[in-house]
């Protein structure tokens, strides 16, 4: 009834009331947690290097990975953050765009300077706000620098992306897309945390806590398509993988408009910004804005 009149309504989870007051007074967080059983699958990562060069298993995986990619698309967000469930069970846009990435450099103390309550109404400045927390990971990792060398590379990596960002923002980033749409996405989606069956058919997902709303232009392949770290891809290589999975893409995402049940209006389809991103340079911008190793 609350949804069909208009207000929010609360998720189905319920926040667990500790009986004893010390905890309460606590207010400490809590988990949800699912026991994945065998017969559900297993790690992708357990197969991938061996069996990915099967073109029948990629394409069941491929087209897997797409319909979450595009399912995930059909409810835009108006900003750019993390899901939270408050004291009273409603699901809320209320926290900063939690990545791993950024907790592990919180658990270094290195400050990120990004407020747990802060979200983002423009791609300009959740973009400004990265760059510094790069910044604060030379200042304040005891050992982020080897010699005056690397010292160089890496300030001169950072000066680079910071000085490009405002010239080529048109070029990089769309300027109708600046303040959205903002998309759900899956930042830590590793082999490791894919399930799938024997078919490669993907039966769950796991560490869905890094998950935040991120610009639609940010949206982007799994890097790890040729098993290799972000600062050992092969460009050519990698776009043989990527090609594949978008031309699946592509196919999903006609037939769900076809259907329409996309969730894109029909001038703005997933597969074109994610294929324009490639073309552009964006997918490789936003690839080491999001990893250190990328970056430098």
């Amino acid at each position: 009834m609350l949804q069909f009149l208009g207000p929010p309504t609360p998720s189905r989870y319920s926040r667990h009331q500790p009986q004893n007051e010390t905890l309460k007074e606590l207010n400490v967080g809590y988990l949800l947690i699912e026991y994945i059983e065998q017969s559900k699958g297993e790690m992708l990562s357990s197969t991938w290097s061996l069996k990915r060069d099967d073109a029948k298993l990629r394409a069941n995986f491929f087209r897997d990975l797409s319909r979450i990619f595009l399912s995930l698309s059909k409810t835009p967000v108006s900003r750019i953050g993390s899901f939270i469930i408050d004291q009273n069970g409603f699901i809320r846009l209320q926290n900063r765009p939690l990545s791993l990435g950024i907790q592990d450099l919180e658990n270094e103390r290195i400050p990120t300077d990004m407020p747990r309550d802060y979200t983002y109404s423009t791609v300009e400045s959740y973009v400004v706000d990265t760059l510094a927390y790069h910044d604060n990971r030379i200042r304040h990792q005891p050992n982020a620098i080897n010699d005056t060398g690397d010292y160089i590379y890496q300030t001169s990596a950072l000066t680079m992306m910071r000085a490009v960002f405002p010239s080529f923002f048109p070029s990089f980033f769309r300027r109708d897309l600046r303040r959205g749409p903002f998309i759900f996405s899956l930042t830590d989606l590793h082999q490791s945390n894919i399930f799938v069956d024997e078919n490669w058919h993907i039966t769950s997902l796991v560490d869905l806590e890094w998950a935040c709303s991120l610009p639609v232009e940010m949206v982007q392949p799994p890097h790890w398509f040729t098993a290799l770290a972000v600062d050992k891809m092969v460009s050519e290589e990698y776009d043989k993988f990527r090609q594949e999975f978008m031309s699946i893409l592509t196919t999903e995402e006609e037939e769900n408009h076809r259907s329409r049940h996309g969730g894109f209006p029909a001038t703005l389809k997933l597969s074109d910004v994610m294929r324009t991103t490639w073309n552009n340079g964006t997918f490789w911008y936003s690839l080491a804005l999001s990893s250190p190793t990328g970056i430098f």
